[in-house]
């Protein structure tokens, strides 16, 4: 099989080329040929027709028809047309020439078949000309037969031709074809070839440069000549897609740089504290137990903080497992007011809880229970003492609707349009807490990634330094599935 395209559109060129080359000759060939038997045909028949009546005209004059006949034939003079005479016995009477294809002063070297012609003059019985074959070795001939009634009876005159002529013509028209097609396909293919090589010279052109791009040169775009064609389309998609990859290569540096910042601390003070309890013998047990408290909490944030990596890493691939079932989303969100009420209450803010009677849904429990939490921790990583964080879950057109409200500080308004993205912290001088997320500013963008699963959506509904408002929506498809 071929392996290149331009052989492979060569290939295809010509033989296409050929189909329709073998079809017109063939066509063309065939017209021909009819052409030349119909106007061979018409110059036998005009020349039987006037053999007969020269003979109807001569025969009064002559005492024999005989006579007449050999009177008419030494007057009638038709290029290459042989005449005969045959009476009602079918014995020829009169005849102009032996070899019809011949001139009078050439040497014959055929005779015409006057015994088959008497065979058919013999047979012939209807009024009008007709035209009949005689085949021979030699291609040939083409005879009109013509009754005329005289005082002996009924005879039959013949006019005669040859296709001697016409047959060297068509053969020479035949080796013609022959010689001219094969070459036309060659000149076909050797232009094919070069078209298709003219045509998918921006491709080879694209896969050089395309070549060339790695990881350190993600910035380079593959030449495009006409953006409008079909080659162009593709360099554009090409084009887009490079762009695409360098966006995720970018997000994945930073991503990479992001996470071994947020690492750096913990493990940095785990190792200070070390260093700090091994360097005297003489330290008490409080010391060495504030020394392991502090490692135990770095740890405990590392922790958090690889949890989320690893979960967003799984979000990338597509490789978190949903487990749907039915469920009831208020439970969801009462069941994280409680696990943060003690650290409210620690905080001295108040949790508010809006619930309506029933929320079915069908979701992933888990994965709920975690965007629900994260949002709560994050009102309540932001909210000074004596404030309050409101949680009000209802429906709307759409679905349900949470809002998760606090009266804190806000979020600065230029950090307002990447809250949701990766290690973005509305509090760059917080360090961590003791809250169930992290602190690393991963908690909004693995809740915006829940939201996206279940088909809903998390956005920041307003943020000012009277607090934030945070608003999840879930389609009423998954809810109302539930209850099916």
């Amino acid at each position: 099989m071929l392996k290149s395209v331009r052989a492979r559109l060569t290939l295809w060129h010509t033989l296409v080329l050929a189909v329709l080359l073998a079809l017109f000759v063939w066509a063309a060939y065939a017209f021909v040929v009819r052409t030349s038997r119909a106007r061979t045909d018409a110059a036998v028949l005009d020349a039987v027709g006037h053999l007969r009546a020269a003979l109807l005209s001569e025969r009064p004059r002559q005492p024999t028809t005989a006579d007449a006949a050999r009177q008419v034939l030494a007057g009638l003079h038709f290029r290459k047309i042989a005449f005969v005479v045959f009476d009602s016995t079918g014995r020829a009477v009169a005849v102009s020439l032996t070899r019809p294809e011949l001139e009078p002063d050439e040497e014959p070297s055929l005779s015409l078949d006057t015994a088959r012609l008497a065979r058919d003059a013999r047979a012939f019985g209807p009024a009008e000309p007709q035209v009949v074959a005689l085949p021979d070795r030699e291609g040939g001939y083409r005879a009109a037969l013509a009754s005329a009634n005289l005082p002996e009876g009924r005879f039959v005159v013949a006019a005669v031709v040859s296709l001697y002529d016409e047959e060297e013509t068509l053969a020479d028209a035949r080796r013609a074809m022959f010689v001219a097609i094969p070459l036309a396909l060659l000149l076909a293919g050797l232009s094919g070839w070069m078209l298709a090589r003219r045509s998918l010279e921006p491709m080879i052109t694209m896969r050089e440069r395309t070549a060339r791009i790695g990881a350190t040169n993600l910035g380079e775009r593959v030449p495009i000549a006409n953006a409008a064609d079909e080659v162009g389309q593709l360099a554009t998609v090409i084009n887009d897609l490079l762009g695409r990859l360098e966006q995720a290569f970018a997000q994945q540096r930073q991503f990479m740089a992001d996470a071994s910042h947020e690492l750096r601390t913990p493990v940095a003070v785990i190792q200070h504290e070390a260093s700090l309890a091994l360097s005297r013998s003489d330290r008490s047990a409080a010391e060495y137990e504030d020394s392991l408290s502090i490692v135990r909490d770095a740890g405990r944030r590392m922790r958090l903080i690889v949890d989320d990596l690893l979960l967003l890493a799984s979000a990338d691939a597509g490789e978190v497992p949903m487990r749907r079932a039915p469920l009831y989303l208020e439970e969801v969100v009462a069941d994280c007011a409680r696990t943060v009420r003690a650290l409210a209450s620690a905080r001295d803010v108040s949790l508010t809880l809006t619930l309506p009677d029933e929320a079915p849904f069908v979701g992933d429990e888990a994965l709920l229970h975690r965007l629900v939490l994260n949002l709560v921790d994050n009102a309540l990583k932001h909210s000074p003492a004596g404030a309050s964080v409101t949680l009000h879950l209802g429906t709307d057109t759409s679905g349900y609707r949470l809002e998760v409200a606090d009266t804190g500080s806000g979020i600065p308004l230029e950090l307002q349009p990447r809250i949701f993205e990766r290690f973005v912290r509305a509090d760059e001088a917080r360090p961590y807490s003791d809250s169930n997320a992290s602190g690393a500013g991963l908690g909004l963008s693995i809740a915006r990634w829940i939201a996206e699963a279940h088909g809903g959506q998390l956005d920041l509904l307003r943020s000012s330094s009277a607090g934030s408002v945070f608003v999840l929506t879930l389609p009423a498809d998954d809810a109302q599935t539930g209850h099916e």
